[in-house]
């Protein structure tokens, strides 16, 4: 918003990208092809916010739209469970195979849903759990008072959650798929959002399988690495100790872009809540098909209407 509005702004050359290379495949036949345009342009109309939308009552905006009836569904028991069998099909005898894995992920715009979700997928590898449990403390400082060990034990630094951060108890099993949250070794391909595949628990280090990227294969070590991060909340930075990694059968949105998959769930029990977030969502599978819809609404009821929240006046100005 503060970029357009820059007289450096003038000197800007704007290049606008015309092809969805995702949903760009020349072995599709004529009608295909029709199909998948007409989803593209869906897909951009979300973006864009050219999406018909109404307002509920008490809103000043029109920002709830209607998903498509070939991509929502409306299952009649729980929710987690019909998301996971529409993305994770046949994971009994798929569940430690590299290629079934990295194509597939549920998106959630939360992370406490995201951590329910990946909790059932954990329960389902058939392997004992290993957990591991992060070191915090209050990071060293000058101004820092003597009586904060006793105003802040252990326990309500365990509780602190950050975005972006390793869980304080880490459960894991071999064959499990995680993403890294930091850079560790970029030669290696070891970036942030890298996604791997658990092959062996140790103490203090992890073995895993790089699933994306382009060293697709590679056995490496993820160690445990001290991260400092802060909160308005808190009067001090904290020091976490721990593997820099989540469990990833589902991610936040946020997390997931950059990622191109075959089958996508988009599991919406709270709506969105920032500008774009609904798009990435949705963008990132490489064909109709493989796009799977779950709303709720306030009551958990199945649902087509969510919200898409879109800055048309910044879309505007560029």
């Amino acid at each position: 918003a503060s970029l357009i509005r820059s007289p450096l702004w003038k000197y800007v050359v704007v290049l606008k990208l015309t092809v969805n290379m995702r949903l760009s495949n020349p072995a599709l036949s004529a009608v295909e092809k029709a199909r998948m345009a007409q989803f593209a342009q869906w897909v951009l109309d979300v973006g864009e916010g050219k999406v018909p939308a109404h307002r509920k009552d008490g809103e000043s905006e029109d920002t709830w739209i209607s998903i498509p009836d070939d991509i929502v569904r409306f299952p009649e028991g729980g929710k987690p469970s019909a998301i996971i069998d529409a993305v994770y099909g046949d994971f009994d005898n798929a569940f430690c195979f590299v290629p079934y894995l990295a194509q597939r992920c549920i998106v959630c715009p939360v992370n406490t849903v995201v951590d329910e979700l990946n909790e059932i997928m954990v329960g389902r590898v058939p392997d004992e759990s290993k957990e591991y449990r992060s070191f915090d403390q209050i990071a060293n400082s000058i101004e820092m008072p003597s009586d904060y060990e006793l105003l802040y034990p252990p326990e309500v630094l365990n509780s602190i959650v950050l975005n972006n951060y390793p869980q304080h108890c880490l459960l894991l099993k071999v064959n499990v798929p995680v993403v890294l949250l930091r850079n560790i070794d970029q030669a290696q391909g070891l970036c942030n959002g890298t996604r791997l595949l658990i092959r062996r628990l140790g103490d203090h280090i992890l073995e895993a399988e790089i699933m994306t990227g382009n060293r697709v294969g590679a056995l490496v070590g993820i160690p445990r690495i001290v991260l400092n991060g802060t909160s308005p909340r808190w009067p001090f930075t904290l020091q976490c100790r721990q593997f820099p990694i989540r469990v990833c059968y589902a991610m936040t949105i946020n997390k997931c872009q950059g990622q191109t998959l075959s089958h996508v769930g988009v599991y919406l029990r709270e709506p969105v809540f920032t500008h774009g977030q609904l798009y990435v969502a949705i963008s990132r599978v490489t064909s109709c098909e493989g796009l799977t819809v779950v709303i709720e609404d306030e009551k958990g009821t199945a649902t087509a209407t969510t919200r898409n929240i879109v800055y048309r006046e910044i879309l505007e100005s560029i």
